[in-house]
């Protein structure tokens, strides 16, 4: 016992710790991994779901594969970089190229192409939402390529760095630490992108992303470029004198070693356990604790992932306190058991009269998740000293790479059984984005009302005289006259184009819909093509040199020309609100489970939808203005979703990961490679480099 406790309370010698540059510049890494990687796949999963109406399912699915081409891709981008030897080391030529990759290919993402005159490419429907999914599949191959390019020399580099095994535990504290305080910003990203300034008027997040990805790509290079010049390699000069060795020899030391087997099992269980139910997670805030409003939900969550992010720094600190003291394998231990508690503590904590209590479980699940991930990636290079006693050789690359590879795995089937949960509980997509679509159109005709009114209050504050007025309000005119015309006209050529999909599907069985929706396209698209005439006439008379001074006849024109600049805008308020409240009104008939939900959601749209008809262009603005806030204080009852929906995403979200978790110990109990032995290996390790450093001289 007195011996265990001395080689606890060995303290790191002097030429072992790692100087404070050399650790900001590799914790800044953990920005990629940490907070970028992690966050796009959920952010993809939740706004393709419910910002473009892409199916979770599918969306689960197509992850799988950028995670297929990772099993390939991985092992040999590890196997390249323990074999690489360049005048910059054989690990940072990766992250230098790797970041930078990061970085274009995030920003690619965000740009999926979408919107009306997208659409008239493709047949149907369904045809543009397999292009927007290939699209987004082909970007995260891309981008999770970069990722790894750049994180598995990475991390292997940090296993170089030093070799005392505590110092390591500091070294992805460090990461662990830097990456976290980024990671706080990236919950703030889905709240930031649905405002209006990313996003636009009546846009929506998946607009304002590819605003946000820019501003995002515009710090990781600067940091990438520094800690390509800041970092150095200490192994490179024996790495340089090893001969390069078969890519299956290293992927068979890997894979035959019981230790790493355990480790890699551990970790892979959990985080499968949790990578299942990370979409749900994020569902829950928005669509059960506030009952289907973004704008709260989206809040929430942002405020979540900012204690998240905090409570993952302060762990740092205690992890490294606790670790030295029980030893990695204990630690790791009481990490799975904190998030075990964290997800029981979800059975009271998620709770619409209390919301910010969601806090409390998120605080625990953080602490865990820094403990278990920063002692498994420590623990791999414990792992490595073993294996280099053994061999002679390091192969840091080949066995990061492998370790990560099963937990991305991992994260792979996750997504796609995450999707396929979300449909499990029978989570309308559908009726989320219809309320979205309805909600941004009444939003643009909103803000062109409101606009012609704040004009309209401007010219009485200021008293210009008639003709400087006048003038005003033409040139105001002609500016909105040229993006109404333009609007116009890409709304007749989409009614054009659904009028053609529907006499396409004339026979099939929903006769009723079909006929329905035929008549108001009709309608709107006559409407719509009045409207583009009399823009253009329009256009015309306010060329007249002569209209300014002429103020009975400008005040005629210009009474009848402020309609026509939100008079498409109010035909597809219509429309957008007839396939809502249509949609409603079919589910209601189709589910029996939660008609009485449908029901009643269909009776709030009934009210909607007659306050949407009745909007006229002859309506004073003032009284339109008020018209629209009343409807728009109704949308968020219209993205309720049914109460068999909310309850089985809290049973699978809090009971799937805590079945999972039980595995997870089973395997850590057969993992053998303690702290004893660990530091013994250092000192043989040691003692053989020195041997060898005499023999040379």
């Amino acid at each position: 016992m007195a011996e265990l406790e001395k080689i606890i309370d060995r303290k790191t010698k002097p030429e072992d710790k790692i100087r404070f540059s050399q650790m900001a510049a590799y914790g800044s890494g953990g920005i990629i991994p940490i907070a970028l990687y992690n966050a796009t796949g959920i952010l993809i999963g939740m706004m393709g779901n419910i910002s473009l109406g892409l199916s979770a399912f599918w969306l689960g699915f197509i992850l799988i594969i950028p995670r297929l081409w990772e099993a390939f891709s991985d092992p040999i981008i590890g196997h390249m970089s323990d074999n690489t030897r360049t005048r910059w080391g054989r690990r940072r030529p990766f992250l230098l190229i790797g970041g930078i990759l990061v970085a274009v290919f995030f920003v690619l993402i965000w740009w999926i192409p979408k919107g009306d005159m997208v659409r008239l490419w493709f047949p149907s429907d369904a045809g543009f939402q397999v292009f927007q999914l290939v699209y987004i599949l082909i970007t995260i191959i891309l981008f999770f390529t970069a990722v790894n390019i750049f994180e598995i020399p990475h991390g292997a580099l940090g296993m170089e760095l030093t070799t005392d095994y505590h110092e390591r535990t500091r070294l992805f504290s460090a990461k662990s630490f830097i990456g976290n305080i980024f990671a706080i910003c990236t919950p703030w990203m889905i709240k930031l992108a649905s405002m209006d300034i990313f996003s636009g008027v009546g846009g929506n997040e998946a607009d304002g992303m590819r605003y946000l990805s820019i501003i995002v790509a515009l710090i990781i290079i600067p940091l990438t470029i520094w800690m390509f010049v800041t970092l150095r390699e200490p192994g490179f000069v024996k790495a340089a004198k090893h001969e390069k060795t078969p890519f299956w020899q290293d992927m068979k030391v890997a894979g035959t070693n019981r230790n790493f087997i355990m480790l890699t099992l551990t970790i892979f269980t959990l985080a499968m356990g949790f990578n299942f139910v990370q979409l749900l997670g994020s569902y829950i805030p928005v669509f059960y604790v506030f009952g289907g409003d973004k704008d709260l939900g989206f809040t929430l969550l942002s405020i979540n992932g900012t204690i998240w992010g905090i409570t993952a720094i302060l762990a740092v600190f205690p992890l490294n306190w606790i670790s030295p003291k029980l030893g990695k394998r204990n630690t790791l231990t009481i990490a799975i058991l904190l998030m075990c508690l964290a997800q029981l503590s979800k059975i009271v904590c998620y709770n619409p009269t209390y919301p910010f209590l969601i806090i409390i479980p998120t605080a625990l699940l953080a602490a865990g998740m820094l403990f278990f991930f920063t002692l498994g990636s420590s623990m791999v290079g414990d792992i490595c000293d073993e294996d280099e006693l053994k061999r002679g050789y390091r192969s840091e690359g080949s066995f990061y790479s492998i370790f990560w590879w099963f937990i991305k795995m991992g994260s792979a089937f996750a997504g796609f059984i995450g999707g396929a949960l979300i449909v499990f509980t029978m989570f309308d997509e559908s009726q989320v984005t219809k309320v979205d679509a309805l909600q941004g159109s009444v939003k643009e005709l909103r803000s062109e009302v409101s606009y012609w009114r704040e004009a309209d209050s401007l010219q009485r504050v200021k008293s210009l005289d008639i003709a400087t007025a006048n003038a005003e309000w033409i040139g105001n005119l002609k500016t909105k006259d040229i993006g109404a015309l333009d609007e116009s006209k890409e709304y007749a050529k989409h009614l054009e184009k659904e009028l053609l999909k529907i006499q396409a599907l004339e026979d099939q069985s929903d006769t009723a819909y079909l006929n329905r929706k035929k008549a108001m396209i009709l309608n709107a698209l006559s409407l719509t093509k009045s409207t583009i005439n009399d823009l253009e006439q329009l256009q015309v008379k306010l060329e007249d040199p002569g209209l300014q001074s002429n103020d009975s006849l400008a005040k005629a024109i210009i009474s009848k020309a402020i309609p026509l600049t939100y008079s498409t805008k109010i035909e597809k308020a219509r429309m957008n609100s007839f396939e809502l409240k249509w949609h409603l009104e079919y589910k209601s008939r189709e589910v029996n489970r939660n008609q009485g939900h449908y029901q009643q959601i269909s009776q709030n749209m009934g009210i909607v939808n007659q306050g949407i008809s009745e909007l006229s262009t002859s309506t004073d603005l003032n009284l339109l203005n008020k018209e629209l806030s009343k409807i728009m204080s109704e949308f968020v009852q219209l993205t309720q979703q049914t109460p068999f929906t909310l309850l089985m995403m809290r049973v699978v979200e809090i009971g799937l990961p805590l079945l999972l978790s039980i595995f997870s110990i089973f395997f850590l109990l057969r993992y053998s490679l303690t702290e004893k032995r660990s530091l013994e290996i250092k000192d043989l390790l040691k003692k053989r480099n020195e041997e060898k450093y005499h023999s040379n001289d």
